[in-house]
């Protein structure tokens, strides 16, 4: 799976694994502190899971512009992993009476995930400005990295929580993860040059090795750049009612684990969040086999069309979910089998494979390359307002019954699944 990849991947693949093992520990534990630590509403709770969620994915946009034009992709990954593992000492620190480190914490973890993870994607592609064909493979293995990490924290988490008996144990976790990314990311530096070219003629641009002069951008003019701008805008616009229900992993289905679902010695609420990168770990090498041998016979689907069987799938599991609240979900006893929420995360797993990695992949293929970060901030803005959404919408999560809650969710994947199909053919224009 790896022998076609650049070498450079294996650093970014095993920093981001780190830097995820802290995040997805914040996550796994985030709705569950507000809650029994804090003792806050659901209402603020989804304040304030919405907009630090909002503010991971929005300053992207900033991250990428600075990764562009300001301080180059490097350095701005460097910031950003020093700012987060500031934040995770804060939520360390943090309690019932110590809300400010709290509140500062959310914020600095924010600002450090939009710096760090735009940049580490926009580096991904780089990787692969040679080799268009092997992109979206590339950006899989990435993910990867990401759900290697994101499978660790949810365990961690539950370790801490059963015998430690200490969220807060939990985020100093998180801060030594962001150590050791940190670390690992110095390490592989030098291989891992930002992308750096001149506007003009020639051929494929590359990474920009120690050394060597500029190479030359392929010239995309004016109407074609703007063609291409709407082209991802239009994806944007459409992927944040999937960032809307795919965010319920942390909100909905996890006080549906908490209020609704047998618990289980080892099988806890925040232990759920162990599936989805779990199923990620083991369906994606059977995925990457399976569109290999499509490939070699001509029959692969398009970025686009991935994108759109995502988006049918996790409208799969939303009702699969309406089918367990229907089942007895909708009375917040812990009666519900674990299976229900297993079986979910199977399905969404696979919308995820489908869409996220993806969705990267296109910008990375799409974009101007002169604003090739600023683009991919666009993409994790758009995953900014679909999660500022999820907790918007998980607000609602008590005062309706589930099964309309989950019902809302489904309905809302079909109709982004319809908009991908409207804008199929414009969407797959600049994907090849």
């Amino acid at each position: 799976m790896l022998k076609k990849h650049p070498r450079a991947l294996a650093f970014i693949f095993f920093t981001e694994m780190w830097e995820r093992v802290g995040f997805y520990t914040l996550m796994a534990i985030l709705v569950l502190y507000m809650d029994k630590v804090l003792g806050w509403s659901d209402a603020r709770k989804g304040d304030s899971y919405g907009i630090f969620l909002a503010l991971c994915y929005f300053v992207p946009l900033l991250g990428g512009w600075l990764g562009d034009k300001i301080i180059g992709q490097i350095r701005t990954v460097r910031a950003g992993a020093f700012l987060m593992a500031l934040g995770y000492v804060g939520l360390a620190v943090s309690g019932p009476g110590r809300v400010v480190p709290f509140y500062l914490g959310l914020i600095l973890i924010g600002f450090g995930t939009g710096l760090f993870k735009v940049n580490m994607a926009v580096l991904v592609g780089n990787l692969y400005s040679g080799r268009p064909e092997l992109k979206d493979a590339g950006y899989n293995i990435f993910y990867m990295g990401v759900n290697l990490g994101a499978m660790v924290a949810p365990l961690v988490a539950t370790v801490n929580n059963a015998v430690f008996h200490s969220y807060n144990l939990s985020f100093w976790v998180a801060a030594v993860g962001m150590v050791f990314a940190l670390i690992i990311f110095r390490a592989g530096e030098p291989r891992l040059r930002p992308f750096d070219c001149k506007l003009g003629t020639g051929g494929a641009p590359s990474p920009q090795a120690a050394g060597e002069a500029a190479p030359v951008c392929p010239a995309v003019d004016k109407r074609e750049e703007r063609q291409r701008i709407a082209t991802l805008v239009i994806l944007f616009l459409i992927v944040i009612f999937f960032w809307v229900a795919f965010y319920q992993n942390f909100f909905g289905l996890t006080l549906f684990a908490e209020r609704s679902t047998v618990v289980l010695k080892w099988l806890r609420p925040e232990t759920y969040q162990f599936f989805e990168p779990f199923f990620i770990l083991a369906l994606t090498p059977l995925l990457l086999a399976l569109f290999s041998r499509l490939n070699r016979r001509g029959k692969e689907p398009s970025t686009p069309v991935k994108i759109l069987l995502g988006m049918l799938i996790m409208s799969l599991a939303m009702i699969i979910m309406v089918c367990a609240a229907l089942a007895g979900g909708n009375r917040d006893q812990n009666i519900m089998s674990p299976a229900w929420l297993v079986g979910t995360y199977f399905f969404v797993t696979l919308a995820e494979i489908l869409i996220s990695p993806m969705g990267q992949s296109f910008v990375s293929k799409v974009a101007p390359p002169r604003i090739a970060g600023l683009m991919m901030g666009g993409w994790f803005a758009a995953t900014a307002a679909g999660s500022y959404g999820s907790g918007l919408l998980g607000k609602s999560y008590s005062r309706l019954p589930h099964d309309q809650y989950f019902l809302f969710l489904a309905a809302l994947m079909v109709l982004a699944a319809v908009l991908v199909a409207i804008f199929l053919k414009k969407l797959r224009r600049f994907a090849a």
